[in-house]
């Protein structure tokens, strides 16, 4: 039974000149009192040979107006006091809950009260949630939770985050969660031990996760406190960046962070015995193309007969050491008469062909840096989260739109199949990706949409859970933001807000997210039917590089580093692994 607290100073009574009903009914509010948007409430109803039904709901509208007025112009003598009238406020209320499940409206008259402690709990479904994650406080300074059923992969999984780009704070929301995961004990065992992949597309705010935030404040660390988390930055980190352009030592491609950082790239031998070329060709618009038979075709006669070779590979007894000249040899075997059929198979026509080639010769500029001849395939490369730390980086924000598309989809194309061979759900791995309107769009299809659209519809039960951050939902893949049990919005776009897929929002809360300042969001999931208004607090970890304190000592060496004390990781000088660095 939810209980009724506060019982000496009610907030209001059930309006009579409104229509109640057991889902939505107004409240007056009494004069010295107050409601405000997402307070919750409760009422009682007696009932005849019944015990009372309790009915909790969240306040989803306010308005106040004169009583006594009949026009417009009123108002002035109202304010002079010439003529009489009342101020009245008004709230409505919409049930989030009905103790025991009767569904009879209240009685006009019946006392409101302010839900507290476990009454609000009760009428958030608090009580209900066996395991809780902390995502922030509501708008009364009280923690709000996210059922962990629901994102862990036992009753749902993933989370859809949209809002404006560098208003909305989506990346900051997300890594609050995760952090929240790691560090509330909720998941148990599986929270200490599931592992995140962030990739970081834009600058590098997420290359200092396991960094102090120097502008903490007591306030902030209170909020901390409430919600029974440290205020300390992330533990386990890693970061990945890609070679440096240019540099053929592979040195990581970063400027704010020289410690740490790890290059990922892929050895031509692993370029082509893992069939990654339709990764090159990871447009939504190429698989409209007639050249994708081409990829498919190439991509196979690659798998076959590439043979590895002094750090790059053979084919058809030619040396190839880097990815330049193998997109040379592909396009001189395939605008050749003599082998273009071995290669692309008899029944395409020279204009397919030169479509193929076009895109990519294209590529090189983009791709020539990720894909290596010229670099120990011994040395650690790859990205590999079980072999990782809990939290792995993945910094793209330097590299080209063809080549994020390239890391993304050949990543989680890896994780995920790992986790396939694997064949169990545990430990869990969130996956944080920004910008998802690129790479599952609503419309067309590419090797990144199809990973993702398996990860959104397999993924729960293999224990990957999608993490997806996007200016605007409405662009996105309908079935990855349909199994998004979490949905969350920050600041939105007028134009954007009215869109179908916003249709979780009650019409008040969706003019809010048009005001949204920076750290509120709107938290919708299946437990409860009314979205809260969530305030996360101030990152514990460095944002940027301005606010970083001093790093862990964990922290100080890359993999690389660790495996080879004589490494020369982040070395602006181009120096080799092979150089003594002093």
């Amino acid at each position: 039974m939810i209980g009724v607290s506060d019982e000496t100073s009610p907030v209001g009574r059930v309006l009579g000149t409104a229509d109640a009903t057991p889902l939505q009914f107004w409240t007056a509010v009494s004069e010295g009192s107050y409601l405000q948007l997402d307070d919750v409430v409760v009422t009682k109803r007696d009932l005849p040979d019944r015990e009372p039904v309790t009915i909790a709901g969240v306040v989803t509208q306010v308005r106040a107006r004169h009583e006594g007025a009949q026009f417009d112009s009123d108002v002035f003598a109202i304010a002079e006091g010439t003529l009489p009238a009342v101020v009245q406020e008004a709230a409505e209320i919409t049930t989030t809950r009905v103790d025991p499940e009767l569904y009879v409206p209240p009685s006009p008259g019946a006392i409101v009260h302010r839900a507290s402690g476990e009454a609000r709990d009760a009428a958030l479904h608090f009580d209900r949630m066996e395991r809780r994650i902390p995502m922030g406080t509501g708008r009364d300074g009280v923690p709000v939770f996210l059922n962990a059923d629901f994102l862990d992969g036992t009753r749902g999984a993933h989370v859809s985050i949209s809002g404006i780009s560098g208003v909305a704070t989506k990346t900051s929301f997300a890594t609050f969660l995760l952090y929240s995961v790691f560090r509330s004990g909720a998941l148990g065992a599986d929270g200490t031990n599931a592992r995140a992949l962030i990739f970081n597309v834009k600058g590098e705010d997420l290359l200092f996760l396991d960094h102090p935030n120097t502008k903490l404040d007591e306030a902030t660390r209170a909020n901390y406190k409430l919600l029974e988390l440290p205020a300390t930055p992330f533990s386990d980190v890693r970061v990945y960046a890609p070679p440096r352009a240019g540099d053929s030592s592979g040195a990581p491609d970063v400027s704010s962070r020289l410690t740490g950082v790890d290059t990922f790239y892929w050895t031509l031998e692993e370029f082509c015995g893992l069939r990654l070329l339709p990764y090159v060709f990871a447009d939504a618009d190429d698989e409209r193309q007639q050249y994708t038979m081409v990829v498919h075709s190439v991509t196979a006669h690659l798998n076959r007969h590439a043979v590895p070779a002094e750090g790059g590979i053979s084919i058809d007894g030619r040396r190839i050491g880097s990815y330049g000249d193998l997109v040379d040899h592909i396009v001189e075997q395939l605008t050749d008469d003599e082998t273009r059929s071995t290669w692309a198979g008899s029944a395409v026509n020279m204009g397919t062909v030169n479509a193929f080639a076009r895109r990519l010769i294209g590529s090189k500029r983009d791709l020539a840096r990720l894909i290596r001849g010229d670099l120990a395939q011994r040395r650690p490369h790859a990205i590999k989260t079980a072999e990782s730390a809990q939290v792995t980086v993945v910094d793209l924000h330097n590299l080209p739109d063809r080549a994020q598309r390239f890391v993304v989809g050949v990543t989680l194309k890896t994780e995920f199949e790992e986790k396939e061979k694997a064949g169990t759900g545990r430990p869990l791995l969130f996956v944080v990706l920004d910008e998802l309107n690129k790479y599952a769009p609503r419309e067309g299809t590419s090797p990144i949409k199809e990973v993702l659209l398996d990860i959104a519809e397999r993924g729960r039960s293999l224990g990957v859970i999608l993490i997806g951050a996007q200016q605007t939902a409405s662009e996105v893949e309908r079935r990855i933001v349909t199994n998004s049990a979490i949905r969350v919005v920050g600041r939105l776009d007028p134009a954007e807000a009215a869109r179908p897929e916003y249709g979780f929002l009650p019409p008040a809360m969706r003019q809010r997210a048009l005001l949204a300042r920076p750290g509120t969001m709107f938290v919708n999931q299946p437990d409860i039917p009314v979205p809260l208004c969530v305030e996360f607090p101030f990152p514990a970890w460095a944002t940027r590089k301005s606010e970083s304190g001093p790093p862990p000592a964990e922290t100080m060496k890359s993999i690389v580093q660790g495996a080879d004390p004589f490494a020369v990781v982040g070395s602006r000088g181009g120096s080799s692994d092979d150089d003594i660095p002093f």
